[in-house]
């Protein structure tokens, strides 16, 4: 049986995460029941290694970088998962973030 919600993960810069969870609850995210805009958020460090053929928004290419970031999860409804991944990455400063989401019971 498919489950209804999923909970949508997603990592960004620090500087950027209230311009994602913003654009993401506007594309649906984040609601259940009476409340909106829910997320959860955890800090990390990013790493990573731009090729040449990079055009990174965050360090150097050809080296280690690492940026303080933080890690984002919504919970959203199967049914809006296209629209959430669409307003996410048009918010997002990299161009290739990292995301994923796992089906959950609610």
């Amino acid at each position: 049986m498919e489950t209804e919600f999923v909970m949508f993960v997603v990592s960004t810069p620090k500087d950027h995460a209230d311009a994602l969870r913003e654009a993401m609850a506007s594309a649906g995210a984040g609601q259940l029941g009476n409340y909106a805009h829910c997320s959860f958020t955890y800090e990390g460090e990013g790493r990573f290694i731009p090729s040449d053929a990079a055009n990174p928004s965050y360090g150097a290419k050809r080296q280690i970088n690492m940026v303080p970031e933080v890690r984002i999860e919504m919970l959203c409804k199967r049914t809006i998962v296209s629209e959430v991944i669409a307003a996410m990455k048009k918010a997002h400063p990299y161009e290739e973030p990292a995301y994923h989401y796992t089906a959950v019971e609610v």
